[in-house]
């Protein structure tokens, strides 16, 4: 198997190491996210500032990042997270990860502050700390040229932050491309507590393949594994915005922040309008045959006619429906400005649609606002947030602070109608007729989130024994149903960490479709790759170690079970909107706690949510912290 490093760069005394991974910590972590979360339980100081020089801070490729692997361009950033104090992790595609690897590492730890601003060139087996005064201050598409230019070399790929991230806005997060985006958790104001502006690679030196003739049969299967499906054909043709019908018109999105679950007159934010109307092509990752991203013109505002990328899903709900706003237009400038400015679009629109609640009820008033009328929809006031939040100014310093301390800034009062668990916004998705989706939010490691473990295939009614098959236990075909809906977020607990590990993206995988790349596929991909044999029972628990070290990071920093629940106005507020079977829904807390205990167990942890003694032995978790790596 080659060789894989790991750098080792403190800002603050100029020292660079590099150390290269044993095999025993890929059998038991593979690599990015896996290895990324080991290197924080093993390297945070417990207790520290997330903002202070304590804090560390990861970036990786995923292990089969740069290979013949489908769909496998992810990079994964990680820290104790300035917005929840919890772990800090998130990833993002495009083609920084495989040139990490052609550079000749796969992980990268930094700690420490410089003195003036810095970014990092991995260039060929070395770390370079080089000077970045005169791109600081520069927004993330600038950041990536300036580079290129500071390099002479038009090839570079750079991961960076925005003034989002120079400004600490808690939220800010790491970018690169046009698009692309690891978003959650605010691990870009770590870079720039740290005075990082940029971590750029160039590589010359390839990823070995460990059976490259073998290989190429194997990536022929399993990219009509990741073809066939008709979730994919659809992604093809309307990116990520093909889930916002189905979702709307159902009732399963927040509108007006958490008022209603149903936006009406919603025509300019379904996604065949934006196709016939705004994209003028489709674009990839690495390796990917998706192409799920779509090419437009910002069309209106200050950066009117630059070319850019998107929008996700998940904007939509940031600068549409949260935000009653039902212009695509607005959006697609949001979209833009967030990925300029570099912060999380999810973050963003739920503070301001929680801000836009409190001052449509009363709680604020334009004394706290600074004059802005945070009314409904009202897209000059938005766009006016946009820029205080990103440079700290006004009122939008508050909102920048994330929903712990915004809520200290404004009184205990305005708690329930934030929409966060464990410190971290909800997207604009409305669970509460949906239970296995309310709790796989609040059983999430890094906070509210749909990608850690939402089985999207929840809602598709499919037979059970097709579940029990998958699964490996029955489980209830009913959506509504709290039975046996612990043990499935569970399933997803313990692979969706193996795909973050591997660098695949989510779209290529079961998420959407269970007849995508499964942990049989990934045994067969990470053999004929790399060379490391696992079975897919072995791979499962792999993905049970990675999650579980998580809780234990999370554990240390003080997190319990009440950190596991939805907020209040789930249990309290029945859904007003959307089809009859998801009419008059809230989350049943009795239910939700057995759902809860069930979850816990299948872990093996206590119903304190603490991982049990003998849990610890069995994953080899017992000794940890342990300073391998």
């Amino acid at each position: 198997m080659q060789k894989q490093k790991i750098g080792y760069v403190d800002l603050s005394t100029g020292e660079i190491q590099t150390r290269e991974i044993p095999e025993i910590m890929r059998r038991k972590f593979l690599g990015g996210r896996g290895i990324d979360m080991y290197l924080l339980y093993n390297h945070v100081k417990p207790g520290c500032d997330p903002l202070g020089p304590d804090n560390v801070f990861v970036a990786s490729a995923g292990l089969l990042s740069g290979t013949l692997a489908p769909s496998c361009s992810r990079f994964h950033v990680g820290a104790k997270s300035p917005l929840t104090g919890f772990i800090g992790s998130a990833n993002s595609g495009g083609y920084f990860a495989p040139e990490l690897r052609f550079a000749g590492f796969d992980h990268i730890l930094v700690r420490g502050k410089a003195k003036n601003p810095v970014y990092l060139f991995v260039n060929d087996g070395t770390i370079e700390i080089r000077d970045a005064s005169q791109i600081w201050g520069h927004d993330t598409i600038e950041t990536q040229e300036l580079i290129k230019e500071d390099l002479n070399d038009q090839q570079v790929k750079s991961i960076c932050i925005g003034q989002a991230g120079e400004n600490l806005v808690r939220f800010a997060n790491v970018r690169t491309g046009q698009k692309n985006a690891a978003g959650r958790t605010g691990i870009g104001a770590v870079m720039g507590s740290k005075n990082l502006k940029a971590i750029a690679a160039r590589g010359t030196l390839g990823v070995e393949i460990a059976h490259p003739d073998e290989a190429f049969e194997v990536y022929e299967k399993m990219l009509q594994v990741v073809l066939r499906s008709k979730a994919t054909r659809a992604i093809q043709e309307y990116g990520t915005m093909v889930t916002f019908n189905t979702s709307n018109t159902s009732g399963q999105i927040r509108v007006k922040n958490f008022m209603t679950n149903t936006l009406e007159d919603s025509e300019q934010l379904e996604p065949e309008y934006f196709y016939e109307n705004y994209t003028i092509g489709m674009a990839g990752c690495f390796g990917c045959p998706i192409h799920c991203r779509h090419k437009y013109i910002v069309p209106e505002g200050p950066t009117a006619g630059t070319y850019t990328e998107g929008p996700e899903y998940t904007t939509l709900g940031a600068f549409g429906t949260e935000l009653y706003c039902k212009r695509i237009e607005t959006v697609l400038r949001g979209n833009h400005l967030a990925n300029m400015y570099g912060f999380d679009t999810l973050e963003f629109g739920s503070m301001v649609a929680w801000a836009m609640e409190l001052y449509d009820r009363g709680f604020i008033d334009d004394k706290v606002t600074g004059g802005l009328k945070l009314e409904w929809g009202d897209e000059d006031a938005i766009f006016e947030l946009v820029d205080q939040v990103t440079f700290r100014r006004g009122f939008g310093d508050i909102l920048a602070e994330g929903p712990k301390r915004a809520i200290e800034k404004l009184g205990d009062e305005t708690a329930y109608y934030n929409i966060n668990i464990k410190g971290m916004s909800n997207l604009h998705s409305d669970e509460r007729a949906i239970p296995s989706f309310a709790l796989g939010i609040g059983t999430a490691t890094r906070g509210s989130d749909h990608l850690r473990n939402r089985p999207v295939t929840d809602l598709f009614n499919l037979p059970k024994k097709v579940l029990k098959d998958h699964y490996g236990f029955d489980v209830v075909n009913d959506y509504s149903a709290y039975e046996t809906k612990g043990k499935v977020i569970w399933w997803h607990e313990t692979y969706n960490p193996i795909t973050d590990s591997v660098g695949i993206c989510r779209i290529a995988t079961i998420t959407f479709s269970l007849n995508r790349l499964n942990f049989k596929e990934y045994s067969e991909l990470i053999r004929v790759m790399t060379g490391m044999e696992f079975t897919p029972e072995e791979l499962q628990q792999i993905g049970e170690r990675i999650y579980t070290t998580e809780r234990l990071f999370n554990i240390r920093e003080g997190a319990t079970r009440k950190d596991d629940y939805p907020s209040e106005r789930y249990f309290k507020e029945p859904t007003p909107a959307g089809l009859p079977k998801n009419r008059g829904k809230t989350i049943d807390r009795k239910k939700y706690d057995m759902m809860l205990d069930e979850n816990y167990a299948m872990h093996g942890w206590d119903k304190r949510g603490v991982p049990k003694k003998e849990t610890l032995q069995k994953l080899g978790l017992d000794k940890e912290p342990s300073h391998i790596i």
